[in-house]
C-alpha cells in the first residue's frame, strides 16, 4: 500500500514515545518535557535553572513506522535579549535507523523579551508552529526527531500516515551524564552534535542529557533525580558553573562533590561513575569567577564573557579550573581505593590549550559546533572506547 500525506492518523504522545525526558507537564497548550521531576523543580525556583531544564536538551520522540510523512506541532519559546545578537533558531533533527535525514526549524512560538539591565522579562503568547518531514522510505523503521537542545519546547500533536507505535528495547545501555552549558549543547548547531549526544551516538548508548546551563552546581537535588533514575552508566562534568557564578569556596567543595556522589551511589552502589573536570577556559584558569559579560563587546554587537575576580583570592579559597581539577583529582583517587567503579578524566583530555589555539572558544566561555564535535569524538574514544571506563570490554 502506498501512503499518502493526505491520510494522517494521530498518535497522542504520551511517556513511552519519549527519550530523555524525566517528567512530562500537561499544559493549557501541548506537553512540555522536562529534564527534572517536579519535585525536584519545587525545591529551586532560580529562573536559569528552570529555564535549562525546560529546553529538551537530548530529548527526542522516538518510534517505529511505516509512514512516509510525519508532521509534529510544537509551540517553541523563542528568547530574546535585548541588545545582544539574536539567538539562533531552535533546531529539529530527524533521525531514520539512526542516520540523519532532515531537519527543521519552528516558526511561531511564544517570544519571551529579557532586558539583561533589569532582569525584566516579557512573555508575548504566539501560535503553534507544524513541522513536517516528508520522502520517508516505506518500509518499517525507527524515527527520532530530537528536540531543539536550547529552546523550550511544548508538544502539541504527532500525526503521521501510517500508525505510530513504541520503539521496543534494543537492549542499548543508559547513559546518564549531567554538566554544565557545555554539556547541554551551548553553540553547538543541532541537538544531535551538542557533544554528549555525538559520543552517545559513537558509543551505541541511550543519552539522558542533564546538562544544565549555568546550573552544575552541586544541588543535592539533582544528585536525588540521579540516584533515583535508572541508567548502566553516569558521569557528572563539574566545575565551570561553580566558578563562574563565584558560588563556593575551597573549603565547602570538597564535602560538596562527596556528598554529590554518596547521594549517586545510594542508588546506584557499582554503576560505572566517571568525574569530568573542566575543559581548557583561559578566563578561568587561574582567575576566580564571578563570570559576566564583557561589556564593550556587546556594545559591538558580540558575545563575550570574562572573569572578574583577582588570582590573588585563589589564596583565600576562591575556586579556579585549575583547583578544581586538583581537587577532583584528588577526591577520586581517595575514593576509587574503595570504588573500583569510580575514576577520573581530565577535562583537558578532551579539550586543552593546544586545542584552544586552533579551535578558540567564540565567546571565551562556550564551544563552537566544531569543537562539540571534537570534544564528543575524543569522549567517545577516551570513555567508551578499548580500556576505558565505559567500554563493554571493561572488567
Amino acid at each position: 500500500m502506498t501512503h499518502t500525506q493526505h491520510t494522517w492518523i494521530s498518535t497522542p504522545i504520551t511517556a513511552d514515545l519519549l527519550r530523555g525526558a524525566l517528567d512530562l507537564e500537561r499544559t493549557e497548550r501541548g506537553l512540555l518535557p522536562h529534564r527534572l521531576p517536579a519535585w525536584a523543580r519545587a525545591q529551586c525556583t532560580d529562573p536559569q535553572l528552570a529555564m535549562a531544564e525546560s529546553q529538551p536538551s537530548g530529548v527526542r520522540l522516538v518510534f517505529r513506522t511505516r509512514a512516509t510523512a510525519v508532521e509534529l506541532d510544537t509551540l517553541p519559546t523563542k528568547r530574546v535579549y535585548r541588545g545582544v545578537p539574536p539567538r539562533p533558531e531552535g533546531v529539529y533533527d530527524l533521525l531514520v535507523d539512526g542516520h540523519l535525514t532532515g531537519q527543521a526549524t519552528a516558526t511561531g512560538g511564544d517570544t519571551l523579551t529579557i532586558d539583561m539591565a533589569t532582569g525584566n522579562a516579557e512573555h508575548r503568547p504566539g501560535p503553534v508552529s507544524t513541522l513536517r518531514f516528508s520522502d520517508l522510505p516505506e518500509h518499517g523503521k525507527d524515527v527520532e526527531i530530537w528536540l531543539p537542545h536550547n529552546e523550550t519546547t511544548q508538544l502539541v500533536a504527532l500525526r503521521a500516515n501510517a500508525p505510530v507505535e513504541p520503539v521496543p528495547d534494543r537492549g542499548r545501555p543508559v547513559w546518564l551524564h549531567h554538566g554544565s552549558s557545555i554539556s547541554h549543547g551551548s553553540n553547538a548547531a543541532s541537538p544531535t552534535t551538542i557533544w554528549p549526544a555525538l559520543a552517545a551516538a559513537l558509543g551505541g548508548v541511550d543519552l539522558v542529557n542533564l546538562g544544565f546551563g549555568g546550573s552544575a552546581l552541586l544541588d543535592p537535588f539533582t544528585a536525588r533525580t540521579m540516584r533515583d533514575t535508572p541508567a548502566d552508566l553516569i558521569s557528572v562534568k563539574i566545575g565551570i558553573n561553580l566558578v563562574n557564578a563565584d558560588l563556593m569556596r575551597l573549603r565547602a567543595f570538597g564535602p560538596a562533590v562527596h556528598g554529590f556522589l554518596d547521594t549517586i551511589r545510594e542508588g546506584h552502589p557499582t554503576t560505572p561513575l566517571l568525574v569530568v573536570s573542566p575543559i581548557h577556559c583561559p578566563i578561568h584558569e587561574d582567575t576566580p569567577g564571578p563570570g559576566a559579560f564583557d561589556l564593550d563587546a556587546l556594545r559591538a554587537g558580540e558575545v563575550r564573557f570574562r572573569a572578574t575576580g583577582d588570582p590573588a583570592e585563589r589564596a583565600k579559597g576562591k575556586l579556579t579550573l585549575t583547583v578544581i581539577r586538583e581537587e577532583l583529582s584528588r577526591i577520586v583517587r581517595q575514593r576509587s581505593a574503595d570504588d573500583p567503579n569510580l575514576t577520573y578524566l581530565d577535562g583537558l583530555d578532551l579539550y586543552g590549550a593546544a586545542d584552544f589555539a586552533e579551535l578558540p572558544l567564540p565567546d571565551q566561555l562556550h564551544p563552537d559546533a566544531a569543537t562539540h564535535r571534537r570534544i564528543g569524538e575524543r569522549f567517545a574514544k577516551l570513555v567508551f572506547g578499548n580500556g576505558g571506563p565505559f567500554s563493554p570490554e571493561r572488567d
